[in-house]
């Protein structure tokens, strides 16, 4: 049977409405634990002599059916839900590293990454690397013998800087290394990390996944049902699982997905032109804008640019402050990926984590705003954002 398409697998993946007595949307299991018909079943159940629910913390229902729609539409054969994004990475990575391993990361990651591989490289001696990533022969210096993993984002948070992740691969696959990368600005709908040859993706999949700013969760696909079955007791035993009404939530935000990251990228499109041609804008930053100097990049490995932009204003931290305060309709908040147009100063907000002087080394300067576009008229957004650039 030919493969539908990824429009389709949004909505139809892994559900077939005959199983749950007609009904059209998933049902939520909102159940904390199973019962067995004999105490043999449970014994053969916890052995894994029969597939069999026992509790959710190790598995559920509605949440399966999520990770077997995420692993599908990322063209991977495992994926892993979590309560957090930051569940995701710490789950990923905790996997593929051990005591006195390397990491080797692209030189820009969100801030709360930064706060755990600064506590790790503390507690447990796993290093880490910043890397630009621009040649492979760059990242194989980078690489050492005792790097386990390259950890990438990509566009990179705030910077909106692309990583070319058929380099990264090549590299990667030369020294034995995994590839985990962060598709969380694309998801699977405009980027495929999996089919370019990488071999994890995390998602905080309380951005576009969800899409709607009412949950907190997280993905990890993984390219080979080995790997994912080496994630899956780390996350059963250190606790990070994703709730059954969040999944619920996801698999419903899932189904608007094509429509609203169309929408989202063609709002930006817009807000690009309108921002450069801004007196008090200094530069923008957005992978499908043609000015950029990543844009092969993009065009290469994206479907289209996505909804983020960022942009850095003629002036300092007062005045991006000032520039944020004046808006009335786009709100100042973390976060991305809502149907609201959203905006903050990474330097003092998501970032703020991150000493200065490896701020400024990754690109985030005090006049930098992250602007993400949501899916209101953009001729609206571009009204508010012209009275707050006075």
């Amino acid at each position: 049977m030919k493969e539908k398409q990824m429009e389709t697998m949004l909505i139809h993946e892994g559900y077939d409405t005959n199983n749950y007595h007609g009904s059209l949307t998933p049902p939520l299991f909102q159940t904390s634990t199973y019962t067995f018909a004999t105490a043999e079943q449970g014994a053969r159940s916890f052995s894994g002599e029969e597939n069999h629910y026992i509790y959710s913390r190790l598995g559920n229902p509605t949440v399966h059916l999520l990770e077997q729609r995420m692993a599908r539409l990322e063209q991977g054969e495992s994926a892993l839900a979590f309560g957090s994004g930051m569940a995701a990475v710490s789950t990923a990575l905790l996997t593929l590293l051990k005591a006195g391993d390397h990491i080797v990361c692209s030189k820009g990651i969100y801030g709360c990454t930064y706060g755990l591989l600064e506590m790790w490289e503390e507690k447990f001696h796993i290093t880490h690397t910043l890397c630009d990533m621009d040649s492979e022969e760059e990242l194989l210096q980078a690489i050492k013998s005792n790097t386990a993993v390259v950890f990438v984002e990509t566009p990179i948070n705030p910077t909106m800087k692309l990583i070319d992740l058929e380099l990264v691969v090549k590299a990667a696959k030369q020294k034995g290394v995994y590839v985990v990368v962060d598709n969380t600005f694309c998801s699977p709908y405009l980027q495929r990390p999996l089919a370019i040859g990488c071999d994890v993706v995390v998602h905080s999949a309380t951005k576009y996944i969800g899409g709607h700013g009412d949950v907190i969760a997280g993905i990890v696909v993984c390219k080979d049902k080995a790997l994912g079955e080496r994630m899956n007791p780390v996350r059963k035993d250190t606790g990070g699982v994703m709730a059954p009404f969040d999944a619920w939530l996801l698999l419903r935000g899932l189904k608007t997905l094509a429509v609203r990251m169309d929408r989202h990228s063609e709002n930006a499109e817009k807000i690009v032109q309108f921002l450069k041609g801004h007196s008090k804008v200094e530069r923008v930053f957005y992978p499908f804008d043609e000015d950029n100097p990543s844009f092969s990049i993009a065009k290469k490995q994206m479907r289209q640019g996505g909804g983020v932009i960022s942009f850095t204003i003629k002036g300092g931290k007062e005045q991006a402050q000032e520039i944020a305060n004046r808006l009335q309709m786009i709100h100042i908040a973390v976060s991305l990926g809502d149907t609201e147009t959203l905006i903050q100063h990474p330097a003092t907000m998501t970032h703020a984590v991150v000493p200065k002087h490896i701020r400024e080394q990754m690109g985030i300067t005090d006049n930098l705003l992250r602007l993400s576009v949501g899916l209101e008229a953009w001729e609206d957004i571009a009204e508010d954002l012209r009275r707050a650039l006075v």
